[in-house]
């Protein structure tokens, strides 16, 4: 790990652009850089977390811990933060997030992201508007789960790596055949079937991991009819 220097820095988020230099050198004092492997742990479920998590580069996978298994929520690309509801409303980590690539991350101690909270109005509401973001992805992550047929929502998957995460419709797919199973709840064998069917209809073109979207207006159907 290693001191940041917030002031200098090229991935600054946007509430962190309404800091003035006083107030990133004081963010700068009271962070840390680390790198994480792809697989690599970042923050544990249940441990004790005195820190906010900037995302800086990468792309995680967050997890719980249910009753019989552990559940993949949701995947996070850079640059954004991690953790920022269950750090500020309590002590413990609910969840676990893991690297799906070689990934930086900035952890700021907690009382000095507070204090800049408290001090300046414009930063403590963009970073409300980051929660309200979160929190309105995530309703309608659930609505798709549960209303769009399980092909509608593996297209919908894939066009969120192309759109969102890389911008290109050529990308290596971060994930296990088990792991995209896993995050829209169906089987590993429902998913490797279904990109076989993609694959032999020409909307894809597929080899292990790497991806090529070939007919994305069918893909956006398949998305949105299921």
């Amino acid at each position: 790990m290693e001191n940041n220097s917030c002031s200098n820095c090229i991935f600054k988020s946007l509430p962190t652009r309404k800091l003035d230099l006083a107030e990133l050198i004081l963010l700068g004092k009271n962070s840390v850089e680390a790198e994480f492997e792809k697989k690599e742990v970042i923050f544990k479920q249940d441990a004790l977390s005195s820190n906010i998590i900037y995302l800086k580069k990468g792309m995680v996978k967050l997890i719980i811990k249910g009753p019989q298994r552990s559940q993949i929520l949701k995947l996070k690309k850079a640059p954004c933060y991690l953790g920022l509801p269950t750090t500020m409303g309590d002590k413990i980590n609910h969840y676990s997030a893991v690297a799906l690539e070689k990934t930086t991350a900035c952890f700021i101690d907690i009382k000095a992201f507070r204090g800049l909270l408290e001090s300046n109005k414009e930063f403590s509401y963009d970073i409300i508007l980051e929660l309200c973001k979160s929190e309105l992805d995530q309703f309608n992550r659930y609505i798709n789960l549960v209303q769009t047929q399980v092909y509608g929502r593996l297209a919908k998957s894939l066009l969120l790596f192309s759109n969102e995460f890389y911008k290109s419709d050529e990308f290596i797919l971060p994930l296990t055949r088990y792991e995209m199973a896993d995050l829209i709840y169906t089987s590993r064998e429902t998913v490797s079937r279904f990109f076989s069917d993609l694959a032999n209809e020409n909307i894809i073109q597929i080899h292990e991991k790497k991806i090529r979207i070939l007919n994305k207006p069918m893909l956006i159907e398949i998305s949105e009819k299921g």
